[in-house]
């Protein structure tokens, strides 16, 4: 017991010595580094300006990065594919995103015909992942960024109310929350302010913002906007109440999907129990499915069991995640 009690306060002093130069470190970075890092690296447009002073220039690259020709216009002839690559956010391009699909099915279809022998199942998986599966990514991206653009919205409304009710006009409003937030609301808001800089209107400018993004709430602002400019009005007044209109059904949508959280659960662990079970009897007994393993039967048994469990679970989706 004194073994442990004897302990030799130098080690003590070493302890905050060290602790002390991490703590120097850090003020002396918060000092002088951080406020023009963070100056910076708010959003993918201030970095992209940082040290440049063409601003047509950045504009035309932040619209080819998205998919868009040097004008804004739609790069491909199918308008519904340019629209999904656009509101996704990537900024990849088109070419490396398809070169990136035909990687990942000539991958896919090797692995398959490897593990399964089967050159036509090779060639179905390698045509659902260089289709199918990058739909579904894109259309998940597109999600994601749709759900941090309406979080930061209710803020970006905040900041051009202020500036709106300092005298500033609309588009010097647009530009601070350019500055000021983060992806994807900053980036999207500057590329709106360099339209209306050079030659765009402002409801055009906000259109092509509606375009590029797709989100729900966008509609009112961008209407709220337009009929101010030819009508006039206070437009202070109605983005503060449209902000907490926004604000009041994000409280609704987390009411509900705290009360939904039973259903979610219930459809979670009845879709994982089969496939659990199964990976246990598999594990504890090899053999238990050794003998109807390859019967025909036992593969259309799974299948239906498969499409049943899929129908509930879509329902069990539809119940608990509607629109407010």
């Amino acid at each position: 017991m004194s073994a442990y009690l004897d302990f030799d306060p130098i080690y003590l002093v070493y302890l905050l010595v060290a602790a002390s130069g991490v703590f120097l470190f850090e003020a002396v970075y918060l000092l002088f580094f951080s406020g023009s890092s963070y100056r910076n690296n708010v959003n993918r447009r201030l970095r992209v300006m940082n040290g440049k002073v063409d601003r047509e220039a950045i504009l035309i690259q932040l619209r080819r990065e998205r998919g868009l020709t040097s004008g804004g216009d739609y790069r491909l002839s199918s308008e519904s594919l340019n629209r999904l690559v656009l509101q996704s956010g990537l900024t990849l391009g088109f070419s490396k995103l398809a070169l990136f699909a035909g990687i990942g099915a000539v991958m896919a279809f090797s692995i398959a015909y490897i593990v399964r022998g089967d050159l036509v199942q090779a060639l179905v998986v390698g045509v659902f992942c260089s289709t199918a599966l990058p739909w579904f990514v894109l259309r998940f991206l597109r999600g994601r960024r749709q759900k941090k653009f309406g979080a930061q919205f209710p803020d970006a409304l905040d900041i051009i109310v202020r500036s709106l009710r300092a005298g500033h006009p609309v588009p010097i409003a647009i530009s601070m929350v350019a500055r000021e937030q983060a992806d994807p609301i900053g980036s999207e808001f500057g590329i709106v302010a360099d339209e209306i800089t050079y030659g765009a209107d402002l409801e055009t400018a906000m259109r092509n913002l509606y375009y590029r993004i797709g989100q729900d709430d966008l509609p009112l602002f961008v209407t709220a906007v337009a009929i101010q400019s030819s009508t006039g009005g206070n437009l202070g007044e109605i983005l503060e109440n449209l902000s907490t209109v926004i604000r009041e059904r994000f409280k609704m949508r987390r009411k509900i999907r705290a009360l939904a959280s039973e259903g979610r659960a219930s459809a979670l662990i009845l879709s994982s129990l089969p496939v659990v079970m199964f990976g246990i009897v598999n594990l504890t007994s090899p053999d238990f499915y050794a003998g109807v393993w390859d019967q025909n039967l036992t593969k259309m048994a799974l299948t239906v069991a498969g499409c049943w469990m899929g129908i509930g679970n879509f329902i069990m989706y539809r119940l608990v995640n509607f629109k407010i």
